[in-house]
Protein backbone atom coordinates (compact mmCIF):
# COMPACT_ATOMS: atom_id res chain seq x y z
CA UNK A 1 0.00 0.00 0.00
CA UNK A 2 1.39 3.37 -1.04
CA UNK A 3 1.50 6.10 1.61
CA UNK A 4 0.32 9.38 0.10
CA UNK A 5 2.24 12.37 1.43
CA UNK A 6 0.65 15.26 -0.48
CA UNK A 7 -2.19 16.20 -2.80
CA UNK A 8 0.08 16.33 -5.86
CA UNK A 9 1.14 12.72 -5.31
CA UNK A 10 -2.52 11.70 -5.08
CA UNK A 11 -3.45 13.63 -8.22
CA UNK A 12 -0.59 12.00 -10.15
CA UNK A 13 -1.62 8.55 -8.97
CA UNK A 14 -5.24 9.15 -10.05
CA UNK A 15 -4.09 10.30 -13.50
CA UNK A 16 -1.60 7.48 -14.11
CA UNK A 17 -3.46 4.46 -12.72
CA UNK A 18 -6.75 3.08 -13.97
CA UNK A 19 -7.84 1.40 -10.73
CA UNK A 20 -7.13 2.87 -7.28
CA UNK A 21 -8.36 2.06 -3.80
CA UNK A 22 -7.73 4.83 -1.29
CA UNK A 23 -8.02 4.20 2.43
CA UNK A 24 -8.45 7.39 4.41
CA UNK A 25 -7.43 6.76 7.99
CA UNK A 26 -5.51 8.06 10.94
CA UNK A 27 -2.68 6.93 13.17
CA UNK A 28 -4.97 7.20 16.21
CA UNK A 29 -7.89 5.38 14.56
CA UNK A 30 -7.81 1.80 15.82
CA UNK A 31 -10.28 0.55 13.20
CA UNK A 32 -8.22 2.18 10.43
CA UNK A 33 -5.03 0.52 11.57
CA UNK A 34 -6.80 -2.84 11.86
CA UNK A 35 -8.40 -2.85 8.42
CA UNK A 36 -5.39 -1.46 6.55
CA UNK A 37 -3.42 -4.77 6.52
CA UNK A 38 -6.63 -6.76 5.99
CA UNK A 39 -7.52 -4.78 2.87
CA UNK A 40 -3.99 -5.02 1.54
CA UNK A 41 -3.74 -8.78 2.12
CA UNK A 42 -7.18 -9.58 0.76
CA UNK A 43 -7.16 -7.40 -2.35
CA UNK A 44 -3.53 -7.40 -3.53
CA UNK A 45 -3.70 -10.94 -4.97
CA UNK A 46 -7.33 -10.85 -6.04
CA UNK A 47 -7.13 -7.49 -7.86
CA UNK A 48 -3.53 -7.20 -9.12
CA UNK A 49 -4.22 -4.04 -11.16
CA UNK A 50 -5.84 -2.25 -8.22
CA UNK A 51 -3.32 0.20 -6.76
CA UNK A 52 -3.87 0.67 -3.04
CA UNK A 53 -3.02 3.90 -1.28
CA UNK A 54 -3.30 5.18 2.28
CA UNK A 55 -3.84 8.77 3.38
CA UNK A 56 -3.34 9.74 7.02
CA UNK A 57 -6.04 12.37 7.53
CA UNK A 58 -4.31 13.61 10.66
CA UNK A 59 -1.39 14.65 8.42
CA UNK A 60 -3.23 15.59 5.20
CA UNK A 61 -6.42 17.24 6.44
CA UNK A 62 -6.84 19.34 3.31
CA UNK A 63 -6.66 16.34 0.96
CA UNK A 64 -9.19 14.48 3.09
CA UNK A 65 -11.55 17.46 3.13
CA UNK A 66 -11.26 17.80 -0.66
CA UNK A 67 -12.44 14.20 -0.96
CA UNK A 68 -15.35 14.75 1.43
CA UNK A 69 -13.77 12.70 4.21
CA UNK A 70 -14.83 13.96 7.63
CA UNK A 71 -15.01 10.71 9.61
CA UNK A 72 -12.80 7.64 9.58
CA UNK A 73 -12.24 5.14 8.10
CA UNK A 74 -13.29 5.83 4.51
CA UNK A 75 -12.49 3.74 1.45
CA UNK A 76 -12.91 5.24 -2.00
CA UNK A 77 -12.34 3.21 -5.16
CA UNK A 78 -11.64 4.98 -8.46
CA UNK A 79 -11.70 3.47 -11.94
CA UNK A 80 -10.31 5.62 -14.76
CA UNK A 81 -10.33 8.69 -12.52
CA UNK A 82 -13.98 8.36 -11.50
CA UNK A 83 -15.15 7.39 -8.02
CA UNK A 84 -17.26 4.23 -8.25
CA UNK A 85 -17.32 3.02 -4.65
CA UNK A 86 -17.28 4.74 -1.26
CA UNK A 87 -17.55 3.03 2.11
CA UNK A 88 -17.71 5.13 5.27
CA UNK A 89 -17.05 4.24 8.91
CA UNK A 90 -18.71 0.91 9.54
CA UNK A 91 -18.51 -1.43 6.56
CA UNK A 92 -17.80 -5.03 5.70
CA UNK A 93 -14.59 -5.89 3.89
CA UNK A 94 -16.47 -8.76 2.21
CA UNK A 95 -19.15 -6.36 0.95
CA UNK A 96 -16.41 -4.02 -0.31
CA UNK A 97 -14.82 -6.97 -2.08
CA UNK A 98 -18.11 -7.79 -3.84
CA UNK A 99 -18.55 -4.18 -4.94
CA UNK A 100 -15.02 -4.07 -6.36
CA UNK A 101 -15.54 -7.42 -8.13
CA UNK A 102 -18.59 -6.07 -9.96
CA UNK A 103 -16.83 -3.01 -11.34
CA UNK A 104 -13.44 -4.71 -11.80
CA UNK A 105 -15.00 -7.43 -13.98
CA UNK A 106 -16.70 -4.82 -16.18
CA UNK A 107 -13.39 -3.01 -16.68
CA UNK A 108 -11.97 -6.21 -18.26
CA UNK A 109 -8.62 -6.36 -16.50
Amino acid sequence: MININNQAQLDTLKQEKEAILILFGGANCGVCQTIKPQIEAKFSDQFPDLVMAYIDCEQLQTACAQHGVFSLPVVQVFFMGQKFIEEIRSFSIQALEQEIKKVYAKMKY
